[in-house]
């Protein structure tokens, strides 16, 4: 229970938070909850909010490049987990300079998670998830530290990396046709709605990254309670004319 409680919140510290938050602006969030979405990233260990968002538009910006941080024309590997392990390309260095990312720094949350970023992720990533079921239900500590932060955190990793690799590769193509990401349902339910990535890469400013009403999408549903709650308001959405026109225009058909 206790390792599915915090990889919910793991995934929401990045999808909500890193993602559609704050790499995209899709909407907009009040202090508790930007406060508590920090937190959360730092139970992810994904990198800081600055670092992730900044890798991400820059990704969009030059997708499927060499400027691209997880280029997944380089292969599944490489945009899975590869990039991690080598320099990145001259060209993300000096495109990524070209955009403007001061809009991350000027909010505070940012700014103290990314001063305090090594001790917030000790404490929400490997301290927290460890300690609270030993100390409340009296959990041994060897299995709460292996499954509710070893084994939670490698799965939550390789979740957000399918968003990288296998969704630029395997799935149909409804939106466009003529760029890589697809709609890959089994990324989609690993990754609390993050797979319908055809249409996100379609509709970047769009709160949902999905066509609502149609699908599985856990982290909308966190995003309209929170709006719902009064902590969440202008949630940016593709109007259905302009989703339907350019299905006709750039869409597989499928």
């Amino acid at each position: 229970l206790s390792a599915c409680l915090c990889f919910i919140m793991t995934a929401l510290g990045v999808t909500a938070g890193a993602h559609r938050l704050w790499s995209h602006r899709s909407y907009k969030a009040k202090l508790p909850l930007r406060i508590f979405l920090a937190a959360a990233n730092s139970m992810a260990f994904q990198n800081d909010i600055y670092e992730w968002s900044r890798d991400h538009r820059v990704h969009h910006k030059y997708s499927e490049t060499d400027a691209d941080p997880h280029n997944a024309r380089r292969g599944f590997f490489f945009s899975h987990i590869g990039w991690l392990f080598v320099r990145k390309h001259r060209d993300v260095i000096e495109k990524g300079r070209k955009l403007d990312f001061t809009d991350l720094l000027d909010d505070p949350v940012v700014r103290f998670q990314r001063k305090y970023y090594k001790s917030s992720v000790v404490l929400m990533c490997f301290v927290i998830p460890t300690c609270v079921p030993w100390y409340l239900w009296g959990e041994s500590l060897w299995n709460a530290y292996f499954l509710a932060s070893i084994l939670r955190y490698t799965i939550s990793l390789n979740v957000t990396w399918l968003v990288n690799s296998a969704a630029h590769m395997y799935g149909n193509r409804p939106y466009d046709k003529y760029i890589n990401p697809r709609q890959n349902t089994f990324v989609t339910l690993g990754a609390m709605g993050e797979g319908f990535h055809n249409y996100h890469h379609t509709f970047p400013f769009d709160y949902s990254a999905s066509e609502l009403g149609l699908k599985f999408n856990p982290t909308t549903w966190f995003i309209d309670f929170m709006f719902w709650l009064g902590l969440v308001t202008d949630r940016k959405q593709a109007p259905k004319e302009m989703i339907q026109a350019r299905k006709e225009r750039t869409g597989d058909g499928s």
